[in-house]
């Protein structure tokens, strides 16, 4: 799961058309993928930025945000 760095998940959908800011979390290899499906999570513990933790479903196109669900 990746760790995204955005206050809210409203946030996130109104960054769709750009560039996904994340951090990897994963030991065993990355997890990000240029083009696909990715399940992502915001954490306030592990960012500042990060108002409220929430989780979501962030499809990408083309290393874009295409949506998120």
């Amino acid at each position: 799961m990746l760790h995204v760095s955005y206050p809210s998940k409203k946030d996130l959908k109104d960054n769709v058309g750009k560039p996904l800011r994340y951090t990897e979390t994963s030991h065993f290899g990355p997890e990000y993928r240029r083009d696909g499906e990715l399940i992502v999570a915001a954490r306030p513990f592990l960012s500042s930025v990060v108002k409220r933790e929430f989780f979501a479903t962030v499809i990408m196109e083309n290393g874009l945000i295409k949506s998120v669900k």
